[in-house]
């Protein structure tokens, strides 16, 4: 017969509490985790499995804990799975945005699909993501992730709190690549469009007599698409550096990897 002391089983139960919630809360916003596709028992099953491995690593002592202690440890471990998570969210947002700029400028900017996680997003858009989370596992990203939370418990600690300093110079670095990312991704299609544009509109000028709406708009995607299919490879690799930069950011934020 096993003896097993209730002091032991609480012990165990508080060891296992902490790093589940910052699993748990990581893989609501983390990319590929969070989508609608897996859903909450997916997750669970996840969360336990990853947080009966953290608790191997972890040294916690319940006994100097008051409830108050351990209500305020709870909060930050959700708030630091979250933060951890939109770190990389950030960057399937400026995909988005890119493929938005993109479908406004070839005049698709009303043929919206609904996205489960972003909402009403242009067809570009949800080209570009699907895209992004093809290169986000072919990169071994879902690896990558289990590695860095792994590593964020021995930075952090699940029996400390931390000043949030580093957590606002983090975001105010890496925020802007919501817009500045999606720019750099839609600009060179952006520009070709635009000489399409200004190719159209000489030809107007030149047969004021040429339907420019039954004549441009179809011009205009086409060559949108073809420009797209031919910018293809170069998005791609912007898309591999991004991701790759937010492994990295969020690999030294959690102790350099």
């Amino acid at each position: 017969m096993i003896n097993i002391l209730v002091s032991e089983i609480v012990d165990y139960f508080y060891a296992f509490l902490l790093p589940f919630v910052r699993i748990s809360a990581f893989t609501l916003a983390a990319p590929i985790f969070s989508l609608n596709a897996f859903n909450v028992r997916f997750r669970i099953i996840v969360a336990t499995a990853l947080t009966v491995l953290a608790v191997e690593l972890i040294e916690f002592n319940s006994q100097s804990l008051s409830i108050d202690s351990l209500i305020m440890l709870v909060l930050v471990q959700a708030f630091l799975g979250l933060f951890s998570g939109f770190v990389l969210q950030i960057i399937s947002g400026a995909v988005t945005v890119g493929g938005q700029a993109i479908s406004n400028s070839m005049g698709l900017g009303m043929a919206n699909l609904i996205d489960p996680t972003l909402g009403n997003v242009p067809v570009i858009s949800q080209f570009l993501v699907i895209l992004s989370t093809l290169i986000f596992i072919v990169a071994d990203g879902h690896l990558v992730l289990i590695q860095i939370l792994m590593q964020s418990f021995t930075t952090f600690p699940v029996d400390r709190t931390f000043s949030l300093n580093i957590i606002y110079d983090l975001f105010i670095e890496w925020t802007p690549l919501l817009f500045v990312g999606g720019l750099v991704l839609a600009l060179p299609v952006i520009i070709s469009v635009l000489l399409v544009n200004a190719g159209l509109g000489m030809i107007t000028r030149s047969a004021p007599a040429l339907n420019i709406i039954s004549v441009g708009f179809p011009a205009i995607m086409l060559a949108g698409v073809i420009i797209i299919l031919i910018a293809l490879p170069g998005i791609v690799q912007r898309i591999d550096s991004f991701w790759r930069e937010g492994f990295n950011t969020l690999g030294n934020f959690f102790g350099g990897l």
